[in-house]
């Protein structure tokens, strides 16, 4: 079972896992043992995402998803079957905790008379700050 948050859970059962071999070095046990790990999810058929937390993830990581609407990740992180696997869990995790909680709504505000003074009285000096840097006599 992936938890994410309490009320978000997925079962391993919806994950499907592959396992290649790695790339780069590591001697003769690149070449025998398959460590990579590839999980593959179907995100747009999984009944354990909420739909709102669902239509996030779509939008967010639509570049990642295959045309089927799957999410394929990789790990060759480790030299380990097991590691790589929990590493994938681990990416996936953090995606869908990104996406877990709606974003805040921004509301619109306009600037303070202060805060206008302040930015103009900076703009001043930084302006000053320049004139002074020219040689005397110095007209454009």
């Amino acid at each position: 079972m992936l938890t994410v948050t309490d009320k978000i859970q997925i079962p391993l059962s919806e994950f499907e896992f592959t396992y290649a071999r790695s790339g780069g070095p590591g001697g003769q046990n690149v070449n025998k043992v398959s460590t990579k790990a590839q999980l593959r999810w179907a995100v747009s058929e999984s009944p354990s995402l909420p739909l709102s937390v669902r239509l996030r993830f779509l939008e967010k990581y639509e570049s990642r998803l295959t045309t089927a609407g799957e999410i394929l990740i990789s790990s060759q992180k480790y030299r380990d079957q097991k590691m790589n696997a929990d590493y994938c869990l681990a990416k996936l995790k953090a995606m869908l905790e990104s996406v877990a909680l709606p974003p805040k709504i921004r509301k619109a505000t306009k600037p303070s008379r202060a805060e206008k003074a302040r930015r103009i009285e900076a703009k001043r000096q930084l302006s000053g700050k320049k004139q002074n840097r020219r040689p005397p006599g110095f007209e454009c």
